[in-house]
C-alpha cells in the first residue's frame, strides 16, 4: 500500500518542479502528494493513491470492529480481539476478514461493543464465549446473532445496526465522527477520513488572519465551560505582541461523571492535533502543550503515538510541508487537581508551579505560559476545527442556534436507561436528549431533575424539559452547558443532598487561594450537612443565599464563581424540599438517612426472621409467633432490613 508518507513526497516524477524552480503551487504539491496543479497526470496519480488508501482502511472485505476505549477495555475487549483473531484463523477467514480496534462508541453501558462491517451489524455486551458464535453464524453463515443485538427498553425492538438504535438516531456526530470506526493508533486511518486536509487547506490557501475570520464565521464557541467565542480568542492572541507564542490544549477533565475529552483523545487523537496545528498557524505559535490528567493513561498513550506518527510524515516539526511553518506538540501529565481546569492554574502547573489561579487581566492571550501570549482551548473545541476547514464555516454554522453554533457532546449519566456519550446539535431540548436518546427514566420511575454543567452547573426541574440546550438559555435558567456533564435524577433523589454532594466536591477541590471560595464554600457545606441531618434552622436558607451571592461575586476564578450554582438552582426550583427538611424534619425523597424511620407492617410480616438475621446492630426482635419490630432508638437506618424482606413488610418513611 502507498502510505501518506508517499502522498506527502514532493512530486510523482511526471513534472520537473523543485523547491529551487517551483511551480505556482509547489506548497500544494508538497501537501497533496504526487500532484502538481499544472499537470493533470499528477492529479490523477494522487487520486489513485488516495482511493487505494481508502480501500484498504475502509475495506470492502469484512471487518470486525472492537471498541477499545477505557470502558470497553475494562470489560475485556482487548482479549476479545485475540480470541476473534484465533477463531477467524481457525475458520480459514483470515484472508477475507480482519479485526480493528477502535475508540469509544459512546454507548458505554452496552459494552463491550462489536460491529461487523460493511453490514454495520451492532452487537452489545459481547463476552468471550460469544466470539465462536459470531464467527460461525455471522461471518461464515451470514446470519445475525439475535441475542447480542441491542434491544430498545422502551419499544422492545432490536436494532440491527448502530444507526437505527434510538441512542444514535437523533445524534449528529461531528467531533465523534471517527470514534468507534477508525483505529486511533494508525495515522493511515485518519488520512482515509480526509484527516489533515483541513490543516493543509488553511496552511496553503489562507493567511493567518483569514483562518481566524473563518473560525469567527463558523460561530464556534469554546466547549470547555464558559463558551467564549473561539475565533475572538484566537484573534486576541494573534494581536498580542511577542516573538514567542504558545498553544495549549486543556484535557484536564475533572467533572464527576464526565468523559467526553477522554473518549475523543482515545478514539480520534489526530483530530485534536490537527485543530491545534491550525490554531498555531493562525496565531503564530511554534510550540503546543496538551495538559492531560495522568488518570487517562490510554489517552496519553494514543496521543504519544499520534504525535510520533505526525512527526514521521512531516506534519509536526520544522518547515512543515515546505511552508516555513514550524510547530511541535508536547504532553504534560497533570496530577488530577480540579482547579487545573482553570486556564491560569493549568498554565502554572505546566510551568512546574502549584496549580493556582491568577488575577486577570492580563489574560493568557496577552501573558500566558512563561509570560508569552498563549491560546488555550479544550479537546472538543480543537477537534471541531478541522471539520470547519474541510467543509467550510457556513456548513458548520448550519448546525445549532443563532448564538450557539455546531454540536455539543454530553456525558449522559444518572437515572436514565441509555447512558453514555451523546453529540447533538446545539438547541436540542433536554426532553429529546433524555427521553428520545436516553430512553427515559430507569425502572419506569418519574423524572425529577437534570443536573447540567457538572459541579458548577445547576439542577433544572421537569417544567424546563423543553428548554433548548444552548449557552445563553441555560445560564438564564440557572445552569450552564459547562464541559458537558448531564446527570438525570429521578423521584428518589433528594435535591438538598444533591446540592450537598456537588458542593462537597467543589469545596474539597478549592485551591484555597482566595477567602470567598475557601471559607464560603466550607460554611455553605456545613449548613447543607446540617439540613440533611435534620438539624436545619429557619434562617439557614437565607444564610445560604447570602453566602452563595458573596462567593459567586468575589471569588478569584471561574471555579469559585460558579461553585454556588447547584445550591442556588435547587433553592430556586426545589425550595420546598429545603423547607421540609428544616420545618418538618422530613426528606420528601426518603433519601436522607438521618430523617428516615423504618417500621414493620405487622399484617404483611410473615415472621420469617430474615430482617432480624441480617440486621447489623440486632435491633429487630420477634419470633415465629410474634410479628417482628424495629427498635427505632437503636436502628442505624442502613436499610438492610428493607432490602432483605421479600414481602414488602418493611416500611421506610
Amino acid at each position: 500500500m502507498k502510505t501518506m508518507k508517499t502522498l506527502l513526497d514532493p512530486c510523482c516524477g511526471r513534472c520537473t518542479h523543485t523547491p529551487e524552480t517551483p511551480c505556482r503551487d509547489y506548497v500544494r504539491c508538497q501537501t497533496e502528494g504526487p500532484l502538481c496543479h499544472d499537470d493533470p497526470a499528477c492529479r490523477m496519480e494522487r487520486e489513485r493513491l488516495l482511493r487505494e488508501l481508502k480501500t484498504e482502511v475502509g475495506s470492502q472485505k469484512q471487518a470486525v470492529l472492537f471498541c477499545t476505549g477505557t470502558g470497553c477495555a475494562s470489560s475485556g475487549s482487548n482479549k476479545l480481539i485475540e480470541i476473534m483473531d484465533a477463531e477467524i484463523k481457525k475458520a480459514g477467514l483470515d484472508v477475507s476478514v480482519s479485526t480493528r480496534p477502535t475508540g469509544c462508541h459512546g454507548f458505554c453501558e452496552q459494552g463491550p461493543i462489536v460491529i461487523i462491517e460493511p453490514a454495520k451489524t451492532f452487537y452489545t455486551r459481547v463476552k468471550a464465549e460469544d466470539i465462536p458464535e459470531i464467527v460461525a453464524k455471522d461471518l461464515v453463515g451470514g446470519e445475525r446473532v439475535e441475542h447480542l443485538l441491542y434491544v430498545d427498553p422502551t419499544t422492545g425492538q432490536a436494532a440491527t445496526t448502530y444507526a437505527n438504535a434510538p441512542f444514535y438516531a437523533k445524534q449528529h456526530r461531528i467531533v465523534l465522527h471517527n470514534c468507534g470506526h477508525i483505529n486511533p493508533e494508525r495515522i493511515e486511518d485518519y488520512f482515509a477520513q480526509d484527516g489533515y486536509r483541513g490543516f493543509a487547506h488553511a496552511l496553503q490557501d489562507m493567511k493567518p488572519d483569514e483562518v481566524i475570520e473563518e473560525v469567527k464565521r463558523s460561530g464556534l464557541r469554546g466547549r470547555g465551560g464558559a463558551g467564549f467565542p473561539t475565533g475572538l480568542k484566537w484573534g486576541l492572541c494573534r494581536q498580542s505582541a511577542g516573538d514567542k507564542k504558545y498553544i495549549i490544549c486543556n484535557a484536564d477533565e475533572g467533572d464527576p461523571g464526565a468523559f467526553m475529552d477522554r473518549s475523543v483523545l482515545e478514539g480520534d487523537p489526530h483530530s485534536v492535533l490537527e485543530g491545534m496545528m491550525i490554531a498555531a498557524y493562525a496565531i503564530g505559535a511554534d510550540e503546543g502543550y496538551i495538559y492531560c490528567r495522568a488518570e487517562y493513561p490510554l489517552a496519553i498513550k494514543r496521543l504519544e503515538i499520534a504525535i510520533k506518527q505526525a512527526e514521521e510524515v512531516g506534519l509536526l516539526g520544522d518547515n512543515i510541508l515546505a511552508s516555513g511553518f514550524n510547530f511541535r506538540i508536547y504532553i504534560k501529565a497533570g496530577a488530577g487537581a480540579f482547579v487545573c481546569g482553570e486556564e491560569t492554574a493549568l498554565i502554572a502547573s505546566i510551568e512546574g508551579k502549584r496549580g493556582m489561579p491568577k488575577v486577570r487581566p492580563p489574560f493568557p492571550a496577552q501573558q500566558g505560559l512563561w509570560g508569552k501570549p498563549t491560546n488555550n482551548n479544550n479537546v472538543e473545541t480543537y477537534s471541531n476545527v478541522p471539520h470547519i476547514f474541510r467543509h467550510g464555516a457556513d456548513w458548520y454554522a448550519g448546525f445549532g442556534t443563532e448564538k450557539s453554533k455546531g454540536t455539543k457532546i454530553f456525558a449522559l449519566t444518572g437515572k436514565v436507561n441509555n447512558t453514555g456519550l451523546v453529540e447533538v446539535p446545539m438547541g436540542m431540548s433536554l426532553r429529546e436528549i433524555i427521553f428520545d436518546i436516553g430512553g427515559g427514566i430507569l425502572g419506569g420511575k418519574k423524572f425529577k431533575a437534570v443536573q447540567i454543567g457538572g459541579p458548577s452547573g445547576g439542577c433544572l426541574p421537569e417544567s424546563l424539559l423543553d428548554l433548548p440546550v444552548d449557552y445563553d438559555t441555560l445560564v438564564q435558567a440557572g445552569a450552564m452547558v459547562g464541559s458537558g456533564g448531564l446527570v438525570v435524577l429521578d423521584e428518589t433523589t433528594c435535591m438538598v443532598d444533591i446540592a450537598r454532594y456537588f458542593l462537597n466536591f467543589t469545596q474539597k477541590e478549592s485551591c484555597g487561594k482566595c477567602t470567598p471560595c475557601r471559607e464560603g464554600t466550607k460554611r455553605m457545606l456545613e449548613i447543607l450537612v446540617r439540613i440533611t441531618n435534620g438539624e436545619g434552622k429557619e434562617e439557614d436558607i437565607e444564610t445560604l443565599e447570602k453566602l452563595a451571592g458573596v462567593v459567586k461575586s468575589t471569588s478569584l476564578c471561574g471555579l469559585g464563581q460558579t461553585a454556588p450554582n447547584p445550591v442556588l438552582a435547587t433553592l430556586k426550583y426545589f425550595r420546598h424540599e429545603y423547607e421540609a427538611h428544616i420545618r418538618d424534619k422530613q426528606c420528601p425523597a426518603h433519601a436522607c438517612s438521618a430523617l428516615l424511620t423504618y417500621t414493620i407492617d405487622e399484617e404483611k410480616c410473615k415472621k420469617c426472621g430474615l430482617c432480624a438475621k441480617n440486621c447489623p446492630v440486632k435491633c429487630i426482635t420477634g419470633d415465629k409467633n410474634t410479628p417482628y419490630r424495629i427498635d427505632a432508638s437503636a436502628c442505624i437506618k442502613c436499610g438492610t432490613c428493607m432490602e432483605k424482606c421479600k414481602f414488602g413488610a418493611v416500611v421506610r418513611a
